[in-house]
Protein backbone atom coordinates (compact mmCIF):
# COMPACT_ATOMS: atom_id res chain seq x y z
CA UNK A 1 0.00 0.00 0.00
CA UNK A 2 0.80 3.51 -0.56
CA UNK A 3 2.43 5.50 2.31
CA UNK A 4 -1.00 7.80 2.74
CA UNK A 5 -1.67 5.74 5.99
CA UNK A 6 -4.78 3.69 6.75
CA UNK A 7 -6.35 2.62 9.70
CA UNK A 8 -8.20 -0.51 10.19
CA UNK A 9 -11.05 -0.80 12.49
CA UNK A 10 -13.46 -2.81 12.65
CA UNK A 11 -13.04 -5.28 10.40
CA UNK A 12 -13.31 -8.10 12.94
CA UNK A 13 -16.72 -8.35 12.34
CA UNK A 14 -15.91 -9.51 9.17
CA UNK A 15 -14.91 -12.81 10.05
CA UNK A 16 -17.57 -14.39 12.43
CA UNK A 17 -16.81 -17.74 13.70
CA UNK A 18 -18.93 -20.40 12.34
CA UNK A 19 -20.65 -23.34 13.97
CA UNK A 20 -19.70 -26.45 12.55
CA UNK A 21 -20.64 -30.07 13.18
CA UNK A 22 -18.70 -32.24 15.30
CA UNK A 23 -16.19 -35.12 13.81
CA UNK A 24 -18.23 -37.91 11.64
CA UNK A 25 -18.24 -41.65 11.74
CA UNK A 26 -15.81 -43.76 9.43
CA UNK A 27 -18.65 -45.86 8.71
CA UNK A 28 -17.18 -48.78 11.06
CA UNK A 29 -18.09 -46.83 14.54
CA UNK A 30 -14.77 -45.08 14.81
CA UNK A 31 -14.37 -42.08 14.33
CA UNK A 32 -12.50 -39.99 11.15
CA UNK A 33 -12.74 -36.94 9.74
CA UNK A 34 -13.25 -33.78 11.82
CA UNK A 35 -14.30 -29.84 10.55
CA UNK A 36 -11.24 -27.60 9.24
CA UNK A 37 -11.04 -24.47 11.63
CA UNK A 38 -12.72 -21.62 11.13
CA UNK A 39 -9.96 -19.01 11.00
CA UNK A 40 -5.96 -19.15 11.43
CA UNK A 41 -5.28 -17.38 14.24
CA UNK A 42 -3.99 -14.66 13.14
CA UNK A 43 -2.58 -12.07 15.74
CA UNK A 44 -5.13 -9.14 14.15
CA UNK A 45 -7.39 -10.89 12.40
CA UNK A 46 -7.67 -14.56 14.47
CA UNK A 47 -10.76 -15.42 12.50
CA UNK A 48 -9.47 -15.08 8.83
CA UNK A 49 -9.05 -17.51 6.57
CA UNK A 50 -9.56 -21.40 7.18
CA UNK A 51 -7.43 -24.28 8.49
CA UNK A 52 -7.41 -27.89 7.00
CA UNK A 53 -6.69 -27.38 3.29
CA UNK A 54 -4.21 -25.48 1.01
CA UNK A 55 -5.53 -24.20 -1.92
CA UNK A 56 -3.70 -24.38 -4.94
CA UNK A 57 -5.44 -23.05 -7.50
CA UNK A 58 -8.76 -20.59 -8.27
CA UNK A 59 -10.82 -20.67 -11.39
CA UNK A 60 -13.29 -17.49 -11.05
CA UNK A 61 -15.85 -17.55 -13.47
CA UNK A 62 -17.66 -13.85 -13.11
CA UNK A 63 -20.52 -11.83 -15.08
CA UNK A 64 -21.12 -7.93 -13.84
CA UNK A 65 -23.74 -5.65 -14.98
CA UNK A 66 -22.73 -2.46 -14.03
CA UNK A 67 -26.45 -0.40 -14.35
CA UNK A 68 -27.88 -3.18 -11.47
CA UNK A 69 -24.90 -3.74 -9.91
CA UNK A 70 -25.18 -7.33 -9.78
CA UNK A 71 -22.12 -10.13 -9.60
CA UNK A 72 -22.89 -13.32 -10.81
CA UNK A 73 -20.16 -15.97 -10.07
CA UNK A 74 -18.66 -19.30 -9.70
CA UNK A 75 -15.88 -20.32 -7.99
CA UNK A 76 -13.79 -23.45 -8.65
CA UNK A 77 -11.57 -24.46 -5.52
CA UNK A 78 -8.81 -26.58 -6.12
CA UNK A 79 -6.97 -27.64 -2.61
CA UNK A 80 -5.34 -30.27 -1.04
CA UNK A 81 -6.72 -31.12 2.22
CA UNK A 82 -4.23 -31.18 5.01
CA UNK A 83 -6.09 -33.54 7.76
CA UNK A 84 -8.87 -35.91 7.03
CA UNK A 85 -11.67 -33.65 6.53
CA UNK A 86 -15.31 -33.64 7.56
CA UNK A 87 -16.46 -29.97 6.65
CA UNK A 88 -14.37 -26.70 5.47
CA UNK A 89 -15.05 -23.24 5.60
CA UNK A 90 -14.55 -20.66 3.10
CA UNK A 91 -14.13 -16.68 3.76
CA UNK A 92 -17.17 -14.98 1.85
CA UNK A 93 -18.84 -11.34 2.85
CA UNK A 94 -22.33 -10.36 1.51
CA UNK A 95 -23.62 -11.93 -2.07
CA UNK A 96 -25.95 -14.80 -2.04
CA UNK A 97 -24.87 -18.81 -2.49
CA UNK A 98 -26.92 -20.91 -4.45
CA UNK A 99 -25.09 -23.81 -4.52
CA UNK A 100 -22.14 -26.18 -3.81
CA UNK A 101 -20.27 -29.07 -4.59
CA UNK A 102 -16.85 -31.07 -3.58
CA UNK A 103 -15.88 -32.90 -6.43
CA UNK A 104 -19.02 -33.09 -8.35
CA UNK A 105 -20.73 -33.94 -5.80
CA UNK A 106 -23.69 -31.68 -3.78
CA UNK A 107 -22.61 -30.61 -0.60
CA UNK A 108 -24.19 -29.27 2.42
CA UNK A 109 -23.93 -25.43 2.79
CA UNK A 110 -24.16 -23.19 5.69
CA UNK A 111 -23.73 -19.87 7.05
CA UNK A 112 -22.94 -18.01 9.96
CA UNK A 113 -21.59 -13.85 8.98
CA UNK A 114 -18.56 -14.54 6.62
CA UNK A 115 -18.16 -18.41 7.44
CA UNK A 116 -19.80 -20.40 4.51
CA UNK A 117 -19.23 -23.95 5.86
CA UNK A 118 -19.36 -26.70 2.62
CA UNK A 119 -19.86 -30.45 4.21
CA UNK A 120 -18.64 -33.02 1.23
CA UNK A 121 -20.98 -36.28 0.80
CA UNK A 122 -17.58 -37.85 1.84
CA UNK A 123 -15.24 -37.39 3.89
CA UNK A 124 -11.67 -35.77 2.35
CA UNK A 125 -8.46 -38.11 3.28
CA UNK A 126 -5.65 -36.08 4.42
CA UNK A 127 -3.70 -35.35 1.61
CA UNK A 128 -6.27 -36.05 -1.16
CA UNK A 129 -6.53 -32.95 -3.72
CA UNK A 130 -10.15 -31.96 -4.30
CA UNK A 131 -12.09 -29.72 -6.26
CA UNK A 132 -15.11 -27.37 -4.29
CA UNK A 133 -17.05 -25.38 -6.65
CA UNK A 134 -19.37 -22.54 -5.45
CA UNK A 135 -21.89 -20.25 -7.10
CA UNK A 136 -22.96 -17.12 -6.05
CA UNK A 137 -24.68 -13.91 -6.90
CA UNK A 138 -25.66 -10.74 -5.57
CA UNK A 139 -24.84 -7.04 -5.04
CA UNK A 140 -20.88 -6.67 -3.91
CA UNK A 141 -19.90 -5.10 -0.64
CA UNK A 142 -17.47 -1.99 -0.30
CA UNK A 143 -16.07 -2.11 2.90
CA UNK A 144 -15.44 0.95 4.49
CA UNK A 145 -12.23 1.58 6.93
CA UNK A 146 -12.57 3.74 10.26
CA UNK A 147 -10.84 6.42 7.76
CA UNK A 148 -13.30 7.01 5.58
CA UNK A 149 -10.98 4.52 2.93
CA UNK A 150 -13.10 1.52 0.87
CA UNK A 151 -11.69 -1.86 0.29
CA UNK A 152 -13.74 -4.90 -1.46
CA UNK A 153 -16.04 -4.19 -4.12
CA UNK A 154 -15.93 -0.48 -5.57
CA UNK A 155 -18.71 0.60 -7.80
CA UNK A 156 -17.27 3.54 -10.75
CA UNK A 157 -19.28 5.70 -12.71
CA UNK A 158 -18.56 3.13 -15.33
CA UNK A 159 -18.00 0.07 -13.62
CA UNK A 160 -16.56 -1.30 -10.41
CA UNK A 161 -13.05 -2.00 -8.93
CA UNK A 162 -12.31 -4.77 -6.12
CA UNK A 163 -9.38 -4.14 -4.37
CA UNK A 164 -8.94 -6.34 -0.43
CA UNK A 165 -6.37 -5.36 1.35
CA UNK A 166 -6.53 -7.02 3.97
CA UNK A 167 -9.95 -8.23 4.16
CA UNK A 168 -12.05 -7.04 1.38
CA UNK A 169 -11.35 -9.37 -1.55
CA UNK A 170 -13.80 -11.96 0.65
CA UNK A 171 -16.16 -9.52 -1.02
CA UNK A 172 -16.24 -10.40 -4.44
CA UNK A 173 -15.32 -14.53 -4.59
CA UNK A 174 -15.29 -16.88 -1.94
CA UNK A 175 -11.64 -18.73 -0.32
CA UNK A 176 -9.44 -18.96 2.43
CA UNK A 177 -8.66 -15.14 2.51
CA UNK A 178 -5.40 -15.32 4.36
CA UNK A 179 -2.31 -14.30 3.34
CA UNK A 180 -0.44 -17.32 4.28
CA UNK A 181 -2.61 -19.23 1.77
CA UNK A 182 -1.26 -18.49 -1.37
CA UNK A 183 -2.36 -19.62 -5.15
CA UNK A 184 -2.51 -19.36 -8.84
CA UNK A 185 -5.83 -18.09 -10.40
CA UNK A 186 -7.91 -17.89 -13.42
CA UNK A 187 -10.27 -14.92 -13.84
CA UNK A 188 -12.66 -15.17 -17.10
CA UNK A 189 -15.27 -12.09 -16.91
CA UNK A 190 -17.78 -10.92 -18.82
CA UNK A 191 -18.89 -7.21 -18.86
CA UNK A 192 -21.39 -5.60 -21.45
CA UNK A 193 -20.29 -4.23 -24.70
CA UNK A 194 -17.88 -1.52 -24.81
CA UNK A 195 -16.37 -2.31 -21.39
CA UNK A 196 -13.06 -3.85 -20.40
CA UNK A 197 -11.92 -6.49 -17.46
CA UNK A 198 -8.78 -6.08 -16.60
CA UNK A 199 -7.10 -8.33 -13.69
CA UNK A 200 -3.99 -9.60 -12.98
CA UNK A 201 -1.24 -11.34 -14.70
CA UNK A 202 -1.74 -12.00 -18.88
CA UNK A 203 -4.49 -11.67 -20.15
CA UNK A 204 -5.06 -15.43 -22.30
CA UNK A 205 -8.02 -14.46 -24.32
CA UNK A 206 -10.81 -12.03 -24.95
CA UNK A 207 -13.62 -12.19 -27.18
CA UNK A 208 -17.39 -10.66 -27.66
CA UNK A 209 -20.37 -12.91 -26.96
CA UNK A 210 -23.43 -13.26 -29.10
CA UNK A 211 -25.02 -11.34 -27.18
CA UNK A 212 -23.25 -8.20 -27.54
CA UNK A 213 -20.61 -8.88 -24.67
CA UNK A 214 -17.19 -9.37 -23.86
CA UNK A 215 -15.50 -12.16 -21.65
CA UNK A 216 -11.59 -11.39 -21.44
CA UNK A 217 -9.70 -14.47 -19.09
CA UNK A 218 -6.59 -13.32 -17.11
CA UNK A 219 -4.17 -15.97 -16.15
CA UNK A 220 -1.73 -15.79 -13.22
CA UNK A 221 0.37 -18.83 -12.93
CA UNK A 222 2.45 -17.40 -9.76
CA UNK A 223 1.25 -17.84 -6.08
CA UNK A 224 -0.64 -15.03 -4.71
CA UNK A 225 -2.40 -13.86 -1.42
CA UNK A 226 -6.03 -13.15 -2.31
CA UNK A 227 -5.67 -9.56 -0.55
CA UNK A 228 -4.15 -8.98 -3.94
CA UNK A 229 -6.78 -9.84 -6.59
CA UNK A 230 -7.71 -7.44 -8.57
CA UNK A 231 -10.38 -6.89 -10.65
CA UNK A 232 -11.11 -3.80 -12.93
CA UNK A 233 -14.27 -2.96 -15.27
CA UNK A 234 -15.07 0.18 -16.87
CA UNK A 235 -14.07 2.37 -20.35
CA UNK A 236 -10.67 1.99 -19.69
CA UNK A 237 -7.39 3.34 -22.30
CA UNK A 238 -4.99 0.52 -22.26
CA UNK A 239 -1.34 0.52 -23.32
CA UNK A 240 0.89 -2.78 -23.98
CA UNK A 241 4.75 -2.57 -23.98
CA UNK A 242 7.86 -5.23 -23.31
CA UNK A 243 10.13 -5.26 -20.23
CA UNK A 244 13.03 -6.71 -19.42
CA UNK A 245 13.00 -8.14 -22.62
CA UNK A 246 10.36 -10.48 -22.11
CA UNK A 247 7.56 -9.09 -19.76
CA UNK A 248 4.34 -7.94 -20.97
CA UNK A 249 3.43 -4.67 -19.58
CA UNK A 250 -0.07 -3.83 -19.69
CA UNK A 251 -1.66 -0.30 -18.02
CA UNK A 252 -5.30 0.66 -17.85
CA UNK A 253 -6.38 4.65 -17.36
CA UNK A 254 -9.47 5.75 -16.87
CA UNK A 255 -10.30 7.76 -20.27
CA UNK A 256 -10.54 11.16 -18.21
CA UNK A 257 -7.25 10.15 -16.53
CA UNK A 258 -5.25 8.83 -19.51
CA UNK A 259 -3.32 11.89 -21.02
CA UNK A 260 -1.63 12.87 -17.56
CA UNK A 261 -0.61 9.55 -16.44
CA UNK A 262 0.47 8.45 -19.96
CA UNK A 263 3.94 9.75 -19.88
CA UNK A 264 4.57 8.09 -16.23
CA UNK A 265 2.59 4.77 -17.40
CA UNK A 266 5.09 4.40 -20.61
CA UNK A 267 8.19 4.56 -17.56
CA UNK A 268 7.25 0.95 -15.88
CA UNK A 269 9.26 -0.97 -17.97
CA UNK A 270 12.42 1.57 -17.07
CA UNK A 271 11.36 1.47 -13.57
CA UNK A 272 11.58 -2.33 -13.68
CA UNK A 273 14.72 -2.84 -14.86
CA UNK A 274 16.38 -0.79 -12.32
CA UNK A 275 14.58 -2.87 -9.55
CA UNK A 276 15.87 -5.88 -11.29
CA UNK A 277 19.59 -4.72 -11.10
CA UNK A 278 19.00 -4.06 -7.35
CA UNK A 279 16.15 -6.50 -6.00
CA UNK A 280 16.87 -9.50 -8.41
CA UNK A 281 15.00 -11.34 -11.22
CA UNK A 282 11.15 -9.81 -11.85
CA UNK A 283 9.29 -12.97 -10.30
CA UNK A 284 6.05 -12.60 -12.19
CA UNK A 285 4.87 -13.32 -15.96
CA UNK A 286 3.15 -9.91 -16.25
CA UNK A 287 3.33 -6.26 -15.37
CA UNK A 288 1.80 -3.30 -15.47
CA UNK A 289 -0.37 -0.19 -13.61
CA UNK A 290 -4.11 0.75 -13.54
CA UNK A 291 -5.29 4.14 -13.19
CA UNK A 292 -8.67 5.47 -11.42
CA UNK A 293 -9.97 8.76 -11.13
CA UNK A 294 -9.51 9.89 -7.82
CA UNK A 295 -12.86 9.59 -6.50
CA UNK A 296 -12.89 5.83 -7.59
CA UNK A 297 -10.36 5.07 -5.30
CA UNK A 298 -8.64 6.63 -1.88
CA UNK A 299 -5.10 4.71 -2.49
CA UNK A 300 -2.73 3.04 -3.98
CA UNK A 301 -2.66 -0.63 -3.62
CA UNK A 302 0.20 -3.30 -4.92
CA UNK A 303 -2.32 -5.58 -6.42
CA UNK A 304 0.30 -8.30 -8.12
CA UNK A 305 1.27 -7.60 -11.28
CA UNK A 306 -0.62 -5.00 -12.06
CA UNK A 307 -0.83 -2.10 -9.18
CA UNK A 308 -3.93 0.36 -8.76
CA UNK A 309 -3.75 4.02 -8.30
CA UNK A 310 -5.96 7.48 -7.90
CA UNK A 311 -4.44 9.93 -10.63
CA UNK A 312 -3.64 11.95 -7.23
CA UNK A 313 -1.09 8.98 -6.16
CA UNK A 314 0.50 8.27 -9.21
CA UNK A 315 3.79 9.92 -9.26
CA UNK A 316 6.91 8.54 -9.49
CA UNK A 317 7.87 7.89 -5.81
CA UNK A 318 4.73 5.82 -5.35
CA UNK A 319 4.82 4.17 -8.53
CA UNK A 320 8.25 3.03 -7.68
CA UNK A 321 7.01 1.64 -4.54
CA UNK A 322 4.37 -0.15 -5.54
CA UNK A 323 6.29 -1.76 -8.36
CA UNK A 324 8.89 -3.11 -5.12
CA UNK A 325 6.13 -4.76 -3.53
CA UNK A 326 6.13 -7.10 -6.33
CA UNK A 327 9.15 -8.24 -4.99
CA UNK A 328 8.93 -7.84 -0.96
CA UNK A 329 4.98 -8.33 -0.32
CA UNK A 330 3.90 -10.24 -3.00
CA UNK A 331 6.22 -12.64 -4.17
CA UNK A 332 7.61 -12.71 -0.67
CA UNK A 333 4.31 -12.65 1.49
CA UNK A 334 3.86 -11.71 4.37
CA UNK A 335 2.72 -14.98 7.04
CA UNK A 336 0.69 -13.23 9.34
CA UNK A 337 -0.21 -9.49 9.28
CA UNK A 338 1.84 -9.11 12.03
CA UNK A 339 4.77 -9.38 9.68
CA UNK A 340 3.26 -6.41 7.24
CA UNK A 341 6.07 -4.16 8.07
CA UNK A 342 8.18 -6.49 5.56
CA UNK A 343 6.61 -5.05 3.18
CA UNK A 344 6.09 -1.63 4.12
CA UNK A 345 10.22 -0.92 4.63
CA UNK A 346 11.45 -2.56 1.83
CA UNK A 347 8.80 -0.64 -0.60
CA UNK A 348 9.38 2.86 1.51
CA UNK A 349 13.46 2.09 1.75
CA UNK A 350 13.06 1.11 -2.29
CA UNK A 351 12.04 5.05 -2.32
CA UNK A 352 14.68 6.16 -0.66
CA UNK A 353 17.51 4.20 -2.89
CA UNK A 354 15.63 5.55 -5.97
CA UNK A 355 15.68 9.41 -4.51
CA UNK A 356 19.14 7.94 -4.05
CA UNK A 357 19.92 7.11 -7.41
CA UNK A 358 17.94 9.88 -9.07
CA UNK A 359 16.80 12.44 -7.42
CA UNK A 360 20.27 13.49 -5.73
CA UNK A 361 19.12 12.92 -2.07
CA UNK A 362 21.15 10.09 -0.42
CA UNK A 363 19.22 7.46 1.89
CA UNK A 364 20.92 8.89 5.02
CA UNK A 365 18.92 12.45 4.07
CA UNK A 366 15.77 10.34 3.74
CA UNK A 367 16.67 8.43 6.83
CA UNK A 368 17.12 11.83 9.19
CA UNK A 369 13.46 12.95 7.97
CA UNK A 370 11.70 9.82 9.07
CA UNK A 371 14.12 9.89 11.90
CA UNK A 372 12.98 13.12 13.02
CA UNK A 373 9.18 12.16 12.24
CA UNK A 374 7.73 12.03 15.71
CA UNK A 375 4.57 9.60 14.66
CA UNK A 376 7.25 6.94 13.38
CA UNK A 377 8.20 5.95 16.77
CA UNK A 378 4.37 5.30 17.85
CA UNK A 379 5.20 1.88 18.65
CA UNK A 380 7.93 -0.81 16.90
CA UNK A 381 7.43 -1.58 13.77
CA UNK A 382 7.77 -5.62 14.55
CA UNK A 383 4.77 -5.08 17.50
CA UNK A 384 1.55 -2.55 16.04
CA UNK A 385 -0.41 -2.46 19.15
CA UNK A 386 -3.76 -3.29 17.20
CA UNK A 387 -4.83 -3.80 13.94
CA UNK A 388 -6.09 -0.47 13.62
CA UNK A 389 -1.97 0.58 13.62
CA UNK A 390 -1.19 -2.11 10.53
CA UNK A 391 -0.80 0.82 8.12
CA UNK A 392 0.51 3.51 10.60
CA UNK A 393 3.99 5.53 10.09
CA UNK A 394 6.14 2.86 11.91
CA UNK A 395 5.55 0.28 10.14
CA UNK A 396 6.56 2.66 6.66
CA UNK A 397 9.37 4.75 7.87
CA UNK A 398 10.84 2.97 10.85
CA UNK A 399 10.21 -0.01 8.86
CA UNK A 400 12.83 1.68 6.25
CA UNK A 401 14.99 2.95 9.16
CA UNK A 402 15.83 -0.82 9.92
CA UNK A 403 16.85 -1.81 6.48
CA UNK A 404 19.21 1.78 6.77
CA UNK A 405 20.46 0.65 9.75
CA UNK A 406 21.11 -2.96 8.71
CA UNK A 407 23.28 -1.24 5.62
CA UNK A 408 25.40 1.50 7.99
CA UNK A 409 26.16 -1.95 10.03
CA UNK A 410 26.89 -4.17 7.17
CA UNK A 411 28.16 -1.76 4.75
CA UNK A 412 26.71 -1.03 1.00
CA UNK A 413 28.10 -5.21 -0.62
CA UNK A 414 26.45 -7.07 2.28
CA UNK A 415 23.35 -5.14 2.27
CA UNK A 416 22.82 -5.10 -1.49
CA UNK A 417 23.27 -9.00 -1.06
CA UNK A 418 20.41 -9.19 1.10
CA UNK A 419 17.91 -6.99 -0.97
CA UNK A 420 18.42 -9.32 -3.74
CA UNK A 421 19.04 -13.01 -1.52
CA UNK A 422 15.80 -12.22 0.57
CA UNK A 423 13.02 -12.26 -2.04
CA UNK A 424 15.53 -14.91 -3.84
CA UNK A 425 15.20 -17.64 -1.01
CA UNK A 426 11.59 -16.59 0.09
CA UNK A 427 10.23 -16.32 -4.10
CA UNK A 428 6.70 -17.30 -4.47
CA UNK A 429 6.39 -18.11 0.01
CA UNK A 430 6.08 -16.70 2.62
CA UNK A 431 8.01 -15.22 5.69
CA UNK A 432 8.01 -14.27 9.20
CA UNK A 433 9.98 -11.23 10.51
CA UNK A 434 11.98 -14.13 12.54
CA UNK A 435 13.03 -15.50 8.86
CA UNK A 436 14.00 -12.24 8.16
CA UNK A 437 16.30 -11.44 10.72
CA UNK A 438 17.67 -14.91 10.68
CA UNK A 439 18.63 -14.55 6.91
CA UNK A 440 20.37 -11.08 7.80
CA UNK A 441 22.35 -12.80 10.42
CA UNK A 442 23.03 -15.27 8.41
CA UNK A 443 24.73 -13.01 5.52
CA UNK A 444 26.25 -10.78 8.22
CA UNK A 445 27.96 -13.75 10.11
CA UNK A 446 26.89 -12.47 13.51
CA UNK A 447 24.35 -11.71 15.37
CA UNK A 448 22.69 -8.30 15.47
CA UNK A 449 20.49 -8.41 18.24
CA UNK A 450 21.36 -4.70 19.58
CA UNK A 451 20.12 -3.52 16.51
CA UNK A 452 16.90 -5.31 16.35
CA UNK A 453 16.26 -4.46 19.93
CA UNK A 454 16.61 -0.59 19.46
CA UNK A 455 14.95 -0.34 15.98
CA UNK A 456 12.81 -3.09 14.99
CA UNK A 457 11.54 -3.80 18.71
CA UNK A 458 12.19 -0.76 20.61
CA UNK A 459 9.92 1.32 22.56
CA UNK A 460 12.35 4.48 22.98
CA UNK A 461 13.45 6.57 20.24
CA UNK A 462 17.04 6.76 20.39
CA UNK A 463 18.58 10.17 21.19
CA UNK A 464 20.57 10.48 17.85
CA UNK A 465 20.74 8.91 14.07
Amino acid sequence: MNSRRRILTGVLAFALLAGVAACTGDGSGGVRGTPGAAGLRDPYFPRLGNGGYDVGHYALTLAYDPATGRLDGRAEITATATQDLSAFNLDLAGLTVRGATVDGAPAAVSRAGNELTLRPREDLDKGAEFRATVTYDGVPQTITDSDGSEEGWLKTSDGALAVGEPTGSMAWFPGNHHPSDKAAYDVTVTVPAGLKAVSNGVMTSEKKTADGHTTSVWHSAEPMASYLATLAIGRYDTTTATALGKVPVLTAADPQVAAKSAALRAGVPEILQWQTENFGPYPFAAAGAIVERDGDLGYALETQSRPVFPLGSFDTPTLVHELAHQWYGDSVSPATWKDIWLNEGFATYSEWLYAEDFAHTPAQKSFERAFADEDAWAFPPAEPPTSEDLFAAPVYQRGAMVLHKIRQTLGDDAFFEILAGWPAKYRHANATTEDFTRYVESVAGRDLGDLWDVWLYGDEKPAKP
